[in-house]
């Protein structure tokens, strides 16, 4: 039995904890279609939307920003394979001074998240109209680190605002579920917060209510439901809602995990204003 762990806590890979996420690839270009899987799934797993030849683009010009040591030898910024040493000095993820809060910045980052592409799916997922919020968030993850995103809802952290609105989670490469992919606890979008708010009290973050939990295994056992998976290629794009449940693994591979995470408003929705400046991990929101 293949065992993960996500923030260093096992995560067994059996059937009654995963199962694989929907394919929605076959209903790209039928706005009515996508509308409708995403209502009744929370979410919609689609691939080769991107062009994987630019995804590998923005993957090279970001780990290029890095101390080559960061690297392993004979290989490529755009393969991103960890060398086993973070460079000496090196800031912490997305705080100023590290390469991701100036890639997020940069001409690079805003082209790639401004992708007509990208606006087109998110009118279709929305019905009219969309805005991309300022707010654009590059994750990174190496073996050994065992951090990954904690399961939350995305509501929580956008609660000042519209709740409709829609996240692009993007894999910045090839991501197979042991490099760290996003996973999504089926059905969840239906749930109501107090459902799984009781979970809060076994979470590592005591100080932070936002996130559920840490503890993957816990929550899927609790709420009899499973974690939903896929091994993501560079150019595939999810979606989904600002209710469901979601979480990543911890990165075992040797080529790291590099994300993108971005969301829509319909336009002239109220936006909660945190997320209208561009992202600092130090920001608070």
């Amino acid at each position: 039995m293949k065992t993960l762990s996500s923030n260093g806590l096992p995560l067994p890979f059996t059937p009654d904890l995963f199962a694989p996420l929907r394919d929605s690839t076959d209903l790209y270009g039928r706005p009515d279609a996508l509308r409708e899987r995403l209502a009744s799934d929370g979410y919609l797993y689609l691939r080769g939307v991107l062009d994987r030849a630019e995804v590998l683009r923005l993957r090279g010009a970001y780990f290029s920003l890095f101390d080559p040591a960061y690297l392993a030898p004979g290989t490529t910024p755009e393969e991103g394979v960890f060398s086993g040493r973070v460079p000496d000095g090196l800031p912490p993820h997305g705080m100023p001074g590290h390469p991701a809060h100036a890639f997020v910045r940069s001409r690079t980052f805003r082209e790639f998240v401004g992708s007509p592409v990208l606006a087109k799916l998110a009118e279709a997922a929305l019905g009219g109209s969309a805005e991309l919020l300022p707010r654009r968030i590059l994750r990174h993850f190496h073996r050994g680190a065992h951090r990954a995103s904690r399961a939350h809802v995305d509501l929580d952290y956008l609660d000042a605002g519209s709740d409709r609105l829609v996240t692009m989670w993007i894999p910045g490469g090839d991501c197979p579920l042991e490099a760290g992919a996003l996973v999504y606890l089926e059905g969840s979008h239906t749930l109501r917060a107090d459902e799984y708010a009781p979970l809060r009290a076994t979470s590592d973050r005591p100080h932070d209510r936002r996130p559920i939990t840490h503890d993957l295994e816990l929550l899927a056992t609790r709420l009899g439901r499973r974690w939903l998976w896929a091994d993501f290629s560079a150019g595939d794009v999810m979606v989904h809602v600002p209710r469901m449940v979601h979480a990543s693994v911890d990165t075992a591979t040797d080529a790291m995990r590099l994300s993108v995470d971005i969301r829509f408003l319909p336009a002239g929705a109220a936006a909660d204003p945190r997320w209208l400046r561009a992202w600092s991990a130090d920001d608070g929101a």
